[in-house]
């Protein structure tokens, strides 16, 4: 593709005539100075200044390889000018850098340079710039401007298939054969210059109404016949709804002992926040939809003839169409920083909208008791087991301590143990007393020996008791036992009877504080803002509504052009 030449000199072709008339030592004006006389005309003259004012200010488009523009015109340049007027410096030899700069300075185009350097590749010449190709070419004795040479450099650009082509030579870029754009020579006045604005004005202000008149049709295809559409549906066609509100809160039961870091959170919304929620997705669930319907037929109402065709479903629709439903005329919401549930039921009437909002509420009072009851009848269980066991552990203490009193015949082994070492005792002290009173006999030089034998004898009657009282305490006999493993035993059921006393304590302190627990868990609704039947419908808004639809067809509208839009630009 070509660079789009921009000439900066533009000369004008003498007539045969003024060539003939002028002088050979003087040299060559410019074109736009002489007439075809040779005397100045001040009409060539304004011509040719118009002519190069336009062309500095439109670009010239040369993209045709095989024409310069220019025809078959040729241009004498400064130098060659000379050359004609001085036969006898044309003769001298000139140096190339001489004839180098004697070509710089006949003022060639770009596009001139370039077709020469071409030209001379054509040749087989190796020229070092632009300019040398020219010298080259012309010592060679070939004009580079020539038509017929730029013909046949045309010619011989042809593409060539690899089979046909013999040595690889440098490829340069394909030009694109337009017609020849030659400079105007017409004179473009202020009237006709006015006329130009003005057409050109009205082409601008004619574009402007169409586009306008095309994005009017647009906004009015695709934003304002759907708001209309909206409108209509919401102000003659949708069916009047009446929605109840109502707003209450779950309390737990907590003591006023509360500890601190228990009661910290007891009075706000935080305490029963867990609660709140799930009572909240409790009554959004398919669950509560299907209750209401069974209990005060939520499907029937919507499905009478009277509700519009958008808010109606069928008498024996499914489930999911009736959730659907249920969810746009159920909304609750929660707020979490006080607590409290916020509830809005709709419906074709206002009666039927306060009833079901009253059955909601139940459904939320029974959902929230039945969330601690489980945790409280574990708590209450295992505490009452407890008790009943230790309770019976107990009773079956007590009846072996009874069984063995009864079986040894030993009501208190403490009294009978004591009762056993008081004869002990007491048959001890006459013993002593009787072996004091045989050692006095016996120290009588005469001792009665009638006195001395009952003495004796009686000394031996209190050993020998002494010696069963004795083994009566540690010897068992065949019934009872002794009275030591005896003692031992009821001393062991006596234990075991306090342990277990001790132990029905404990469970009946857990049990109460298990009671106390349970309490404590029982969760209640309180409903703070009780459902009252409304007395005008709440929806539809209709003008809210046809206002949002109207803002909402136009961001659709704008999201689509921007897009389309830098979609046309990428593309």
């Amino acid at each position: 593709m070509t660079t789009k030449p921009k000439a900066k000199k533009y000369r004008i072709r003498r007539s045969e005539g003024a060539a003939a008339q002028a002088k050979p030592a003087a040299p060559a004006q410019p074109a736009a100075h002489a007439s075809g006389d040779g005397a100045p005309k001040p009409a060539v003259q304004s011509a040719a200044a118009n002519v190069a004012d336009v062309l500095q200010k439109e670009p010239m488009m040369f993209d045709n390889g095989s024409d310069d523009g220019f025809g078959d015109q040729t241009f004498r340049t400064d130098g060659a000018a000379a050359v004609a007027a001085d036969p006898a410096e044309a003769e001298k030899p000139q140096t190339p850098a001489e004839a180098i700069d004697a070509i710089r300075r006949e003022g060639l185009t770009g596009r001139q340079l370039r077709m020469a350097r071409r030209v001379a590749q054509k040749q087989g010449l190796a020229p070092v710039s632009d300019f040398d190709a020219v010298r080259l070419l012309r010592e060679k004795g070939i004009d580079p401007f020539k038509r017929a040479n730029m013909l046949e450099l045309v010619a011989k650009d042809q593409p060539s298939t690899p089979a046909t082509t013999g040595d690889a030579k440098p490829q340069l870029p394909s030009t694109v054969t337009q017609k020849p754009q030659v400079p105007s020579t017409q004179v473009i006045t202020e009237d006709q210059r006015a006329k130009d604005i003005m057409a050109i004005q009205k082409d601008i202000a004619k574009r402007r109404r169409r586009r306008a008149t095309l994005l009017m049709i647009r906004l009015a295809i695709f934003v304002l016949l759907p708001t209309f559409v909206a409108g209509y549906y919401y102000y003659a066609v949708a069916t009047p709804m009446y929605a109840t509100k109502s707003e209450f809160i779950i309390q737990t039961a907590e003591p006023s002992s509360a500890g601190q870091l228990g009661g910290l959170f007891s009075g706000t919304g935080l305490a029963t926040s867990q609660d709140s929620i799930t009572v909240q997705g409790y009554l959004q669930s398919r669950d509560a939809m299907i209750r209401l319907d069974e209990d005060e037929g939520f499907k029937d109402h919507f499905a009478q003839p009277q509700v519009d065709a958008l808010q109606r479903i069928e008498v024996d629709g499914t489930n999911e169409d009736a959730y659907k439903l249920y969810k746009k005329h159920v909304k609750i919401g929660y707020d979490p920083t006080e607590g409290v549930i916020k509830m809005e039921v709709s419906a074709a009437d206002p009666a039927t909208s306060a009833l079901f909002s009253e059955r909601l509420i139940d459904y939320a009072e029974e959902r929230v008791d039945q969330l601690t009851a489980r945790l409280r009848g574990d708590q209450m269980d295992g505490a009452e087991q407890s008790r009943r066991d230790a309770e019976a552990k107990m009773i079956a203490a007590q009846q072996r301590i009874v069984e063995l009193q009864e079986k040894l015949g030993v009501l208190s082994p403490e009294s009978e143990v004591q009762a056993v070492f008081g004869q002990i005792t007491q048959l001890e002290s006459e013993l002593l007393s009787e072996r004091i009173s045989l050692q006095t006999t016996l120290e009588n030089q005469r001792p009665n020996q009638a006195k001395v034998s009952a003495s004796r004898n009686k000394i031996a009657q209190l050993e020998s008791l002494i010696e069963e009282k004795r083994a009566q305490l540690t010897e068992s006999n065949a019934n009872t036992g002794s009275l030591a493993r005896i003692s031992g035993e009821l001393l062991v059921a006596q234990a075991d009877l306090e342990v277990r006393q001790g132990l029905l304590a404990q469970a009946e302190a857990q049990f109460e504080a298990a009671r106390l627990e349970a309490n404590r868990q029982v969760r209640y609704l309180s409903v703070g803002v009780t459902p009252v039947a409304p007395d005008e419908p709440t929806y539809p808004r209709a003008f809210e509504n046809t206002v949002l639809a109207f803002l909402i067809f136009c961001a659709i509208y704008l999201m689509v052009s921007l897009t389309s839009s830098i979609l046309r630009e990428q593309v």
